[in-house]
């Protein structure tokens, strides 16, 4: 292990009753919830490029973050020295997943044959310390939206040339994604969609996008690239609309081009309050599909119109998010993939460990939270005796489609609607509570 966080040693869990700010309150990594140990519900990945690249630059302002590697200028140097800041940031809190985009492991070059002779490079860096460590790819992906070559798009760029270089991008984003065991691959459309209807051909744009993945799935068959595939929904921000909009859009088009055996989702909490939605309809939207894959583990700030990235505190979230991952059987390939940042005012280097604390005790306990709810059955039970009309008569009719309009028809004429049964959504908020709070 490296010694550059030299002033935190490895982070222990040590109770709730603990008072040091650097230990786990809640996550106990070997503790059986549901079943299996807690480190194997959440599957907690290491975002690289908040916590590695990000430097709290943001519309405003410039870098404002203190970070030991600030001083290197070489820029290969610099990479292969944040490396080893990941690991060993990793160790420490016991992370045992990371992911990462292309262009924040290495960085781009003036052409893209020297590009990807960086990449490789560093991918023998990074390979040689998952090795030392046993820590694993959760997933990789590609940057196809920062460079002034996305302006207008990657996949949906009016420009022929520019879909040729994202598809190259991809491709090398790809090799080494399965060089490196990664369990999946993650799509983010982050300038695919339109600023102005005016000078958009949305058809062509929709029909490259679904291209661009096809061709994806092509070459994962040639290489034997086994890992999951996933699209990960965001409504607007870079640009205005974005063809990812929500879960719902994003099965619609996958289903639309015979897309939809072939990924799932990666759902992002701050992601679904900018689509205005909740986290927990995102996921739910995305698990009765059977679509439900990964999750960005997040929150936005409501008096706020952008994706701020926040360090999850909010424990209503993480525990309705864990409902939902559990119901769903858990994941499978996916995890919980901390693409949070710090704030802007946070900048010393302690700060990136309580961050990462305080997101994994948030989920810890959110995860024990909802596993007792279904082990309790509480909602489960309202919910089937609210819907238990559709069990038999008339109902089991609807359901099973054996009935038209003129059979519904003749129901109702004979029958008054006299049934209405209340929601109960007041006392069902106050069980949660109870069961947050004990």
């Amino acid at each position: 292990m490296a010694d550059i966080f030299s002033a935190v040693k490895k982070i222990e869990f040590k109770g709730k009753d603990s008072k040091d700010p650097l230990s786990f309150r809640y996550y106990n990594p070997d503790e059986v919830v549901a079943g299996k140990k807690m480190k194997d519900h959440l599957r907690f990945g290491m975002s690289y490029w908040h916590t590695l690249t990000g430097g709290g630059v943001d519309v405003f302002g410039s870098k404002t973050y203190d970070r030991p590697w600030d001083k290197i200028t070489d820029e290969m140097e610099l990479a292969e020295f944040r490396v080893k800041a990941a690991f060993e940031l990793m160790e420490k809190l016991g992370v045992p997943y990371f992911c990462f985009h292309d262009r924040d492991i290495a960085p781009e070059a003036d052409t893209l044959e020297e590009t990807n002779r960086r990449l490789d490079k560093i991918v023998d860096v990074i390979e040689a310390e998952m090795k030392r460590t046993g820590i694993k790819l959760l997933w990789g992906t590609s940057n196809c939206f920062s460079n002034p070559r996305f302006m207008h798009g990657a996949a949906t760029s009016p420009h022929a040339e520019v879909f040729a270089y994202a598809a190259a991008q991809i491709k090398k984003a790809m090799e080494i994604t399965k060089r490196l065991n990664g369990e999946g691959y993650v799509f983010w459309g982050g300038r695919e969609g339109y600023e102005s209807l005016l000078n958009t051909d949305v058809k062509m744009e929709l029909d490259n996008l679904a291209s661009m993945l096809q061709l994806a799935c092509d070459y994962a068959d040639e290489i034997g690239f086994k890992g999951q595939f996933y699209i990960e929904p965001k409504p607007k921000e870079p640009t205005k609309h974005q063809y990812d909009f929500d879960a719902g859009t994003v099965i619609g088009f996958l289903k639309t081009y015979n897309l939809d055996k072939k990924f799932k989702l990666n759902i992002e909490a701050n992601h679904a309050t900018l689509a205005g939605h909740t986290f927990q309809h995102e996921l739910r939207i995305a698990r009765v599909n059977g679509m439900l894959g990964s999750v960005d583990a997040n929150q936005g700030d409501l008096l706020l119109g952008w994706d701020t990235d926040q360090f999850p505190t909010n424990i209503y979230d993480a525990v309705l998010a864990m409902y939902e991952i559990l119901l769903d059987g858990g994941f499978k390939t996916g995890g919980l993939n901390f693409d949070s940042k710090l704030r802007r005012g946070s900048f010393d280097i302690e700060d990136i460990f309580y961050g990462y604390i305080s997101g994994m005790d948030t989920f810890a306990y959110g995860l024990k939270v909802a596993a007792k709810i279904i082990e309790d059955k509480v909602f489960e039970k309202f919910v089937a005796d609210r819907y238990s009309s559709y069990k038999n008569g008339i109902g089991k009719d609807i359901a099973d489609k054996k009935i038209g309009f003129k059979e519904l028809e003749a129901y109702a004429l004979k029958h008054e609607v006299s049934t209405i049964t209340s929601g109960r959504q007041e006392m069902l908020e106050t069980i949660l509570n109870n069961y947050i709070f004990g």
